[in-house]
């Protein structure tokens, strides 16, 4: 089953590369979600008969990230059924600066996305750093062509952007892999040690000092992908730059496998009993991200950045509570899953906002409430969730790694996670409430004539573009009042292996 997973989506991209056809791909893409999902539930309820081996496996950390990935992925499926026949083949005028592009070929686009999920699962079930690597770096080649999708400047510049900086995160990266196997050297018959099993098995005779650099290598490294300040440049503008759904799955899926690569190597740094350098490590990054976030938020016009940055915020949350430990972990794992859904649902609807309005700007959006009701409910509720606000689940995981933070002493670092939360939650909320409660001007009277065609269409919310943003935005609200229990027992076992409770 595990080999399906990777196997389907990549020879349905592949099809969609030779066949052209952007029908048939917009088709394959949602079946092929469908089908992606379907399997993963199933390997969820048969875990029994999952394989195991030295490069493949599942684990409780691979099931829980490989289920957001899926689930996420199929949302992002449907919204962009509708999205590129919405985008049709016609040469676009663009938004800021009013010249006209064309579009990447359906076909391409849909092929990579599909690259993109089998590139993104294999992270999840790969049990040998070599070969995280090596999905790590697949995932970057297959998402550039999805950030270039608008064949303008600004897109081409973000990802260029995007590439340079992943591409030398992945090589310091490769290089902490290097020190790893340099630290069991050492160790008689053990040969180059890289599979996790066996680093977990040998982790009390590693070198300790070649494990301590290879940690910070391979932080720095993964952590420039995961979107950790002050590595996190090319997350703006990739973000801002790409269509929304794959906004949202750079945001809510692959920031995510990058964690959880950084999460395999902290569970060997505690095995070999160097868990303090890898948990001082994760808070200090994890605060100088809030930091960056709450100061760029601040100042921030443009919704889609701000999104962006939002992003950076809450993948320092994830890093503050795993460096904290005990319930922080299970805090950290928790706040990953709703971050997932929540920002799912914002960058999509942003592009529902963008679609409307013809603008990225926050001051040009105005009254969505009464030109936009769905979108707009969608884009408050999704604001009162990312900035932690109850019933929703990351309110709930943002006050589990505070009370983490308080059990285990450590006021200083609380105090500065609360007045960062503080600041963001004023500065954020303070940009969004405006964009729907203030005074309505028609988008269609303060645009240029020649998109008026299209916005018109546009006008009424079609399905797609509300139905999976709405179901991801109700996933965090019954998260917030009720965890189930398969899910309570993956991130029990998760937290287990690393010490939590």
């Amino acid at each position: 089953m595990i080999w399906a997973l990777l196997i389907l989506p990549a020879s349905l991209g592949l099809f969609c590369l030779l066949s052209r056809s952007s029908n048939l791909c917009r088709y394959l893409l949602v079946i092929s979600a469908l089908c992606h999902s379907t399997m993963v539930l199933i390997l969820a309820c048969h875990r029994e008969q999952t394989i195991s081996s030295q490069w493949i496996g599942l684990d409780d950390a691979g099931l829980l990230f490989l289920a957001i990935t899926s689930l996420l992925f199929l949302g992002a499926a449907v919204y962009t059924f509708g999205y590129l026949k919405a985008e049709g083949d016609s040469p676009i005028k663009d938004i800021e600066e009013h010249f006209f592009f064309k579009n990447s070929h359906n076909a391409v686009f849909v092929g990579c996305m599909l690259f993109f999920l089998a590139t993104m699962t294999l992270v999840t079930v790969s049990r040998h750093l070599g070969l995280m690597w090596v999905a790590i770096e697949a995932t970057t080649l297959s998402s550039a062509p999805l950030i270039y999708y608008h064949r303008h400047h600004r897109s081409l510049e973000a990802v260029w952007k995007y590439i340079l900086i992943c591409s030398v995160g992945i090589a310091l990266a490769m290089l902490g892999n290097f020190f790893i196997v340099v630290a069991g050297t050492h160790i008689e018959g053990a040969g180059p040690l890289l599979a996790l099993d066996d680093l977990i098995g040998h982790a009390s005779s590693l070198n300790p000092t070649w494990m301590k650099a290879a940690f910070v290598l391979c932080l720095v490294g993964y952590g420039t992908k995961m979107g950790l300040a002050p590595m996190h440049n090319w997350l703006p503008d990739a973000h801002s730059e790409a269509p929304s759904s794959i906004s949202a799955l750079l945001s809510g899926a692959l920031l995510n496998c990058a964690f959880l690569v950084l999460l395999r190597i902290h569970t060997v740094m505690i095995t070999a009993g160097l868990g303090d350098t890898s948990r001082m490590l994760f808070v200090l990054l994890g605060l100088i991200s809030l930091g960056f976030a709450a100061v760029f938020i601040i100042g921030q016009k443009d919704f889609k950045r701000m999104l962006a940055y939002s992003s950076v915020e809450h993948m320092g949350i994830i890093a503050l509570g795993l460096g904290i430990g005990g319930m922080g972990i299970t805090g950290s794992l928790f706040h990953a899953v709703n971050h997932s859904l929540i920002k799912g649902m914002l960058f999509m609807t942003a592009g529902n906002i963008m679609a409307a309005y013809q603008t990225k700007t926050i001051a040009d959006v105005k009254g969505l409430m009464y030109t936009r009701p769905f979108t707009a409910m969608l884009w408050l509720a999704g604001a009162m969730a990312i900035v932690g606000m109850p019933p929703f689940g990351i309110f709930l995981s943002e006050l589990t790694i505070l009370g983490a933070m308080l059990d285990t002493g450590r006021f200083f670092v609380a105090g500065a996670y609360l007045l960062a939360l503080g600041i963001i939650f004023a500065a954020l909320t303070a940009k969004v409430l405006p964009m729907i409660f203030s005074p309505p001007t028609d988008p269609l009277q303060t645009t240029p004539d020649e998109n008026n065609a299209k916005k018109l269409s546009l006008k009424k919310e079609p399905v797609w573009s509300i139905a999976p943003l709405a179901f991801f935005g109700f996933l965090s609200f019954v998260l917030g009042i009720y965890m189930p229990p398969w899910l309570s027992g993956l991130l029990d076992g998760v937290s287990r292996s690393l010490g939590g409770q």
